[in-house]
């Protein structure tokens, strides 16, 4: 049975990026990700909710992401979901998901007081690599 594995999310971080290399020197920036829901109750009140998504980039895009971004920015992601699985120290078997980012699109990013700019004209350019895992033929989608 045929199946597709994609997630375009629109955002902020949580939190500074964290980067870090394998053993074999691969960089990987790891980011979390605040994405809000706004709906209606069945009594017309206004609510939002928040989903909280952890964000894996790869290689010269973990670089660009670590150097550029900050919490605070805002970030279009456009990626596929992965399951890890663990192991708690008591021994409890956990598992969670992860977006493999494959393009990060800068938004904003913030000012030295944490707020972010009303436009993106003073962000760097978005890195347009890929992840390992894609091709660097694909068309990348134009918003």
């Amino acid at each position: 049975m045929p199946s597709f594995n994609r997630v375009i999310l629109m955002g902020n971080l949580t939190r500074d990026p964290v980067l870090r290399k394998t053993p074999s020197g691969a960089s990987v920036c790891d980011m979390r990700l605040a994405v809000s829901e706004r709906y209606k109750t069945s009594s017309g009140e206004q609510q939002e909710r928040t989903l909280f998504i952890d964000v894996v980039a790869w290689e010269r895009q973990a670089d660009k992401c670590a150097q550029y971004l900050a919490k605070g920015s805002s970030i279009i992601v456009d990626g596929h979901l992965r399951q890890e699985e663990y192991k708690t120290r008591e021994g409890e078997n956990r598992s969670k998901v992860s977006v493999m980012a494959q393009t990060v699109q800068f938004i904003s990013t913030p000012n030295r007081d944490g707020s972010a700019p009303p436009s993106a004209a003073a962000s760097p350019p978005p890195p347009n690599e890929s992840s390992p895992s894609s091709s660097d033929d694909e068309e990348e989608a134009p918003f």
